[in-house]
């Protein structure tokens, strides 16, 4: 370093520092890779419930569905148990808690959210669509310390669309 002139240090430094803020730019982007990658999409099945003929309130039922990927392979099961609060002629309002057994780990959500359902039992044909969203209390495995939420697309009776937004918690 004898030999360099103060010019030429700076020059040197100016490329150092461009390539370092090249790494962290591509870092960046592989970092926000991995955080769109984090979106997962399933589809549910419906393959067990207990949905009383009327809707009580403080009569808890359950919903079982087997989940697969975009490919079409089995990756989990949804079990969601709910419990009406409030029970209406144009639908009833619920708690629900939801876990998503998965291949490599477990999610945990709850939420609350109206049903606009008649208070008898879901019609078995022309049954609305209707959405709602669970917030992600937590998880095991590859979900440890899962934050975000879950949106579920009630299709049609027995089919549903899950989109898992998990949050980066080390944002």
């Amino acid at each position: 370093m004898a030999d360099m002139d103060r010019r030429s240090i700076l020059q040197l430094t100016s490329a150092a520092t461009i390539a370092g803020g090249l790494v962290v730019g591509a870092g960046g982007a592989a970092h926000a890779a991995r955080k769109a990658a984090r979106q997962i999409s399933m589809k549910g099945t419906r393959t067990g419930a207990n949905i009383p003929d009327v809707l009580t309130v403080g009569l808890p039922y359950f919903v079982r569905y087997d989940l697969t990927d975009a490919e079409g392979r089995n990756v989990g099961t949804e079990n969601a148990h709910c419990l009406p609060v409030t029970v209406g002629p144009d639908g009833s309002f619920v708690m629900a808690t939801l876990v998503l057994s998965l291949a490599d780990g477990m999610i945990t959500a709850a939420t609350a959210f109206q049903r606009p359902l008649p208070a008898v039992t879901e019609l078995l044909a022309n049954s609305r669509q209707w959405s709602h969203v669970f917030a992600i209390t937590g998880g095991i495995g590859s979900y440890e310390g899962a934050a975000g939420s879950v949106t579920i697309e009630h299709l049609t009776r027995d089919e549903d669309a899950l989109t898992v937004a998990l949050a980066d918690a080390s944002l």
